[in-house]
């Protein structure tokens, strides 16, 4: 199974943007895809129009790069099978036009998650391809506000949100993950099958019971967020198949 997870977040500057998009698709993806163990790889852009829960705290590190518009993610059987493809591995081997492309990521931030639990969503007979994440993912990279709220995070993981992702009807799925190498400890990637039903089925699951409701905003109050996270987005490569 995929149970590892590459995740580069950046900008783009306007110009010279499609010329990198059609490289990223065309060329480096499917070299990417090449590789032993490597299962998938996605692309996603930012929804810039959803407003954050203003509970949310991001960090005030002025070192943690702030790109968050696009996500790019590689899928793969486990932690080790990316080592290969990280910058560190890859120092040397890349072409000019590959770092000419790749130099215009603005404010790149990189991390490498394993999975640390899964559920299946009802949605998941619509997922385009046995491992394609979903046309609109959520995903969060954060770190606990102390070590000493560690164990409660991990319960209202275990004991709330993946439950609730089990049964919301837009729901293809959620992982929990956790940090190999990056600056957030934690990551957790949701998927669904449209921006308009997450809108509609997320927040109103939770709305259905005012102890779950308190104990979320308790647990996320202490986070302290990457920039931009959390990332709802919606997917730009593989082209999201038009619905019969």
């Amino acid at each position: 199974m995929d149970r590892a997870i590459s995740v580069g977040w950046y900008d783009l500057p306007e110009s010279g943007r499609d010329d990198y998009l059609e490289w990223l698709h065309g060329t480096f993806i499917p070299r990417a895809l090449e590789h032993p163990g490597v299962l998938w790889a996605a692309h996603y852009r930012n929804e810039d129009s959803i407003t954050p829960l203003p509970i949310l705290r991001h960090t005030t590190d002025r070192t943690i790069p702030g790109g968050y518009r696009y996500l790019f993610l590689i899928g793969a059987r486990d932690a080790h099978v990316l080592n290969a493809l990280t910058p560190y591995r890859q120092k040397g081997k890349r072409t000019a036009a590959d770092e000419k492309m790749l130099g215009m990521r603005i404010g790149e931030r990189r991390n490498l998650f394993v999975e640390e639990g899964r559920v299946i969503g009802p949605a998941a007979s619509q997922r385009e391809g046995e491992y394609t994440p979903a046309r609109c993912i959520q995903f969060g990279s954060f770190n606990s506000g102390s070590y000493e709220d560690e164990d409660e995070l991990l319960s209202w993981y275990a004991d709330y949100r993946l439950p609730a992702m089990r049964v919301i009807p837009s729901s293809l799925g959620m992982r929990k993950l956790v940090s190999v190498s990056g600056w957030a400890r934690h990551g957790v990637m949701y998927e669904f099958t449209s921006l308009d039903d997450r809108a509609r089925d997320f927040r109103a699951h939770e709305a259905k019971d005012p102890k779950t409701a308190e104990w979320t905003s308790a647990v996320v109050s202490k986070l302290v967020h990457a920039p931009g996270s959390p990332n709802v987005a919606q997917r730009l490569w593989p082209p999201v198949r038009a619905k019969a």
